[in-house]
């Protein structure tokens, strides 16, 4: 079947994409970077002391303990191997099997990433937590596909916070796609349902649909996201396309917590981690990133409705150990 990039989408907005980044990722770089140059002050080999402080360093810095524990492996055998590394080499080296492990789990950079063409439209179902930036990333993702000229869907399925649908009924006039609701307390599904019906109707591209972030009672989750969707099937068999959950990456590591627990409740395809710009705690990315299994799609990087970028691995650690100085 015929298939186009999703960087043709997103491809007009690459020209800022590395500043954007670079100034999105300004306060984990310092910080980690910082952390390292206190960990080798005065010490010329990498040695089990300068290995124990790095540990430290990746752990504060929200890296994740069992990713760390890699990453420190990986490096301890390189010290094994070359008998003498000499601490200028620590960052070139950290940030070689930093990139060298996330290049190992089964997700891809998304310059490869493909969106289907046989079929339309493609349905995003959106999960996460209320607060973790769901429908503010949900109207960047509409603008974003909007000026690459595709017609885009919003569904307000979250119907039990009146503020979640009229938070996304003021994004879907903000960039000028239509929102389908229904009263508070109205079955999800239901909204589901209509959303793809009228999209369908409608010829759409882009189907997004905001969904209820309630994690205290899993099984109601559960529950509510299944019928979600087996109601969407009966519109379309092929949807969702994906699950994408939103996390929130100034919370550290329980953001990486709650990627765990919607991750046992429904099949999560596609993650995006929000606020990046505004917290020292980007390290939480790449424990993420590893530890699921899941591809992190996309990074929030700020206020503007392009600073959500797609993620790409390379770029993420090149930027991460950037030289800003």
């Amino acid at each position: 079947m015929p298939k186009i990039t999703i960087m043709a989408f997103f491809g007009i907005f690459n020209k800022k994409k590395k500043e954007t980044l670079d100034k999105g990722l300004e306060k984990s770089s310092q910080s980690f970077l910082s952390k390292i140059s206190k960990a080798i002050a005065g010490k010329s080999k990498v040695d089990e002391d300068v290995l124990d402080d790095l540990e430290e360093v990746l752990i504060t810095s929200d890296v994740g303990v069992n990713t760390t524990i890699k990453i420190i492996e990986r490096i301890e055998e390189r010290v094994a191997r070359d008998k003498y590394v000499s601490t200028s080499e620590l960052n070139s080296i950290l940030k070689d099997e930093i990139a060298s492990l996330l290049a190992e789990n089964n997700t891809e950079d998304l310059d490869d990433w493909e969106l289907p063409t046989d079929h339309k439209p493609y349905v995003i179902l959106v999960v996460g937590v209320n607060g973790v930036g769901k429908t503010t990333t949900i109207g960047k993702l509409a603008y974003q596909f909007k000026a690459a000229g595709k017609k885009v869907y919003l569904g307000a399925a979250d119907t039990f916070r009146a503020a979640a649908v009229d938070q996304l009924c003021i994004w879907g006039e903000r960039v000028g796609v239509p929102v389908i609701k229904q009263q508070m307390g109205s079955d999800p599904a239901s909204v589901a349902y209509d959303t793809l019906s009228s999209a369908k109707a409608n010829n759409a591209d882009v189907v997004i649909i905001d969904t209820a972030g309630r994690l205290h009672n899993k099984v109601g989750l559960m529950n509510e996201l299944k019928k979600i969707k087996d109601v969407m099937k009966k519109v379309l068999p092929e949807a969702p396309d994906e699950v994408l959950l939103i996390l929130d990456g100034s919370t550290g590591q329980n953001a990486f917590e709650q990627a765990k627990q919607f991750s046992a409740v429904t099949n999560i395809t596609s993650m995006a981690v929000t606020k990046l710009d505004g917290t020292a705690k980007g390290g939480v990315v790449i424990g993420i990133s590893d530890q699921l299994k899941v591809p992190v799609q996309y990074i929030g990087l700020g206020e503007g409705m392009e600073d959500l970028q797609l993620f790409n691995k390379k770029e993420f650690v090149e930027s991460l150990f950037a030289d800003r100085h």
